[in-house]
């Protein structure tokens, strides 16, 4: 598993109410929805690229 780093990130309280209950109906941890949605934007824009596979 890619190695998770933690960041703060301020989000306005209503912003966070919708994001827990939509984390909640995808049955989701908030953290998980919000990584989740990063990533389907970046994929959406053409910006993700996958990491590279560690060698054995």
């Amino acid at each position: 598993m890619a190695e998770k780093k933690s960041f703060l990130l301020r989000v306005d309280a209503h912003t966070l109410d919708q994001l827990k209950r939509w984390a909640d109906d995808d049955l989701r941890s908030l953290n998980g929805q919000i990584e989740y949605l990063l990533k389907l934007k970046l994929k959406d824009a053409g910006r993700w690229k996958d990491p590279p596979v560690p060698e054995k």
